[in-house]
């Protein structure tokens, strides 16, 4: 059963919140971050990428890099940027996004839940991914982005999550990309023992977005065990951040795909292939989402066409089922060569957030598929915008102990990073 835990926070003080509050770190690359913190020196940004602090050419994983990361999440806690609340709370954190409202519960849940398999993986994790959060959670000793879990959907839960809702808001504000954020803090004893009762009854949960930093988190907390024998595992560093909510309010984007060429395939030859495993409707220059499973968009020498996999493609199996994994395993893979999608530097995956329209721009025109050259950001041949995998598909590959192809599920809206922060 799952321990979920309340903890002592960290957290930005209410005039300061919503400048601090930051995307994740790996939603930048490095030139982008040090534009946002450059912008916006608060922004917590600066500690997550403490390479923004340095000179371009500066190595962004000296370990200079960490420990100036360390020293200034001190120096904003010493200038009351960041305050430290006293008691172990729990904290409800709601976002809504274009109208819809998701919400969850901020808490530490346990490393050992996530070796023992209560805390369900659906996507394998690179280790030279894992080395540089694993640094920056050792050596600033906290962890500072939460890992987004999800569960089964639990009606008391709901209810206290509600009743919560109804009172002020100890955070409310409309962030730089219109997305509003509200946090409460739940510090009633008797709310946090039942919380913490119910969470113990739920047999599993799922990691929704994060692999990576929870790895890292679980591996910090190792070392930190092995560094102390004598741990009881109830040291907070048995515990890594976490935002957990219910299955029923979050929404799962497509993870669209886009290929730099046809494998050395002419268009005639590519459609022929395409037509064995799909049925194809060409739909012209007007662009679509596809709107129910086993129906993929691809744009192709400035046209749509709507593919629908034939039944024959088509399984049963959890991960052999899903439209990323048909793909992949009929047409990316045989026809186009793209023998690993994690490696193979010819496929480039686009989150749903950006839309279709960046889909026909990274897309050539007809002219330089035929072979005349293009710009660098528009050289590919085609892209697929995939139906979303659900939470629901997410959960069964999960609970068969099984993995999902690379880049399956693209989660909206992304937490911020800097509004709670868990010390080790």
């Amino acid at each position: 059963m799952a321990d979920i835990r309340p903890f002592r926070c960290i957290r930005p003080n209410k005039e300061v919140a919503s400048v601090v509050a930051a995307l994740p770190y790996d939603v930048y690359d490095r030139k982008e971050a040090k534009e946002v913190v450059k912008a916006n020196p608060r922004s917590f940004l600066a500690i997550d990428r403490a390479e923004t602090q340095f000179p371009d050419d500066f190595d962004m994983y000296d370990q200079r890099v960490y420990e100036k990361a360390r020293d200034m999440l001190k120096d904003w806690q010493d200038q009351g940027i960041l305050v430290s609340d006293q008691a172990e709370c729990y904290y409800i954190y709601e976002l809504t996004m274009d109208g819809r409202a998701q919400t969850g519960i901020v808490a530490c849940a346990s490393i050992d839940d996530y070796l023992n398999g209560v805390i369900a993986k659906h996507e394998n994790t690179r280790e030279e991914k894992e080395l540089d959060r694993i640094r920056h959670v050792d050596v600033t000793g906290a962890h500072t982005g939460p890992i987004f879990l999800a569960y089964r959907s639990e009606n008391e839960l709901n209810k206290l999550v509600e009743l919560k809702k109804g009172t002020p808001p100890l955070y409310s504000f409309v962030a730089e990309d219109g997305i509003t954020h509200r946090v409460w803090r739940v510090e009633e004893a008797g709310k946090i023992g039942r919380i913490q009762e119910l969470f113990a009854k739920i047999p599993k949960v799922y990691i929704a977005d994060g692999h990576h930093r929870a790895a890292s988190a679980v591996k910090v907390g190792l070392k930190r065990r092995a560094e102390h024998p004598d741990y009881t595992g109830q040291e907070p560093f048995n515990y890594f951040l976490s935002v957990l909510f219910p299955d029923d309010q979050l929404m799962i984007m497509p993870y669209n795909r886009v290929v730099k060429d046809l494998n050395g395939l002419t268009k005639a030859e590519f459609m022929n292939r395409v037509q064995e495993i799909f049925r194809v409707e060409k739909r012209g220059r007007n662009a679509f989402q596809p709107e129910k499973l086993h129906h993929v968009a691809m744009y192709l020498d400035e046209c749509w066409y709507e593919l629908t996999v034939k039944p024959e493609y088509q399984s049963a199996d959890p991960v052999k089922g899903l439209d990323v994994s048909i793909l992949q395993d009929t047409l990316l893979g045989p026809v186009l060569g793209i023998d690993d999608p994690r490696t193979n530097n010819r496929i480039q995956f686009v989150g749903g957030i950006r839309g279709l329209g960046e889909l026909e721009r990274l897309v050539k025109g007809a002219e330089a598929v035929n072979g005349e050259k293009c710009s660098e950001d528009r050289a590919h041949a085609v892209a697929f915008a995939m139906y979303p995998t659900s939470i629901q598909e997410l959960f069964a590959v999960a609970d068969a102990g099984l993995l999902m192809p690379p880049k399956s599920t693209w989660f909206e809206p992304k937490l911020r990073s800097g509004l709670f922060i868990h010390k080790l």
